[in-house]
């Protein structure tokens, strides 16, 4: 039997199989690149994304100090406005400034720390924070009782609310943050005392309350909502879970009122 060629060395058979597999592939291709396109559409349509507008200044309650860690609550010390935040983050004297253009957002204050500590060798405190005194160009007059929870949305403290203590806080409770704008969310799962080994970092917190909420590098100081009221600070992570401490005995410590009102009463 001859086969029909086209050519030298080429038969229409081989040729056609050949064909054949070239249009399977680019099928297979175009399968491959149109499920990966449609994968993508669908992320993108699904991602959370910020629907409210950023102030100017802006809101840093439950956002990022830039160039540090997280920012809590707006408060205010007699007549100054502070913005909460963790030692972790800097320390007392720190000079911050936007790392956009340099401008300077404020100075961080002290450290809370009880006024004696039942443990040796360990530094005691109500709750892990500090504050940043804020620099009066950058206090966001209006919104002092703002928190900006990033795809959360704006949350408004209305006045008379008092931030939550250890008490109320209880195991079940829903739990949100926001530092370094990523909104996460879930559950109380423990509560009790924290004791620090003096090698580490030495520290007593005699109320520590844990989460089903992710946290990592950053999210210390962060503003935490129980209940979506103002409750706590970010403090520790437990295998990659948060550790938060309350927030109305750290500011009784520290002598700072929650603002809540838009211009916190002044």
């Amino acid at each position: 039997m001859f086969r029909v060629t086209d050519g030298p060395g080429r038969d229409r058979p081989a040729r056609t199989r050949r064909a054949r597999l070239v249009r399977l592939v680019t099928v297979s291709l175009l399968g491959l690149l149109l499920a990966i396109g449609s994968y993508a559409a669908v992320r993108i349509a699904t991602t959370p994304h910020r629907t409210t507008p950023v102030y100017e200044p802006p809101v840093l309650a439950g956002q990022t100090v830039p160039g540090y860690c997280s920012a809590g609550f707006y408060a205010r010390r007699g007549d100054t406005i502070v913005l909460t935040s963790s030692e972790h983050c800097a320390g007392e004297g720190t000079v911050v400034r936007d790392p956009v253009g340099g401008g300077l957002l404020g100075v961080i204050g002290p450290t809370d720390r009880s006024p004696s500590c039942p443990y040796p060798d360990h530094t005691c405190a109500a709750s892990d924070m500090n504050y940043l005194i804020v620099e009066p160009a950058r206090i966001p007059w209006g919104h002092l009782n703002v928190i900006d929870m990033g795809v959360g949305g704006y949350r408004t403290i209305a006045q008379g609310t008092e931030p939550l203590s250890c008490a109320d806080i209880a195991i079940g409770d829903p739990v949100e943050i926001d530092s370094q704008a990523n909104y996460r969310s879930g559950v109380v799962t423990d509560k009790g005392d924290n004791l620090k080994d003096p090698k580490d970092d030495g520290s007593y917190f005699p109320c520590m309350i844990g989460a089903t909420v992710r946290v990592g590098p950053g999210d210390s100081g962060g503003s935490v909502l129980v209940r979506g009221l103002p409750a706590g600070v970010v403090s520790r992570s437990f295998g990659g879970y948060l550790g938060f401490t309350p927030l109305a005995e750290g500011l009784a410590e520290m002598g700072l009122t929650l603002c809540d009102t838009p211009d916190c009463g002044l």
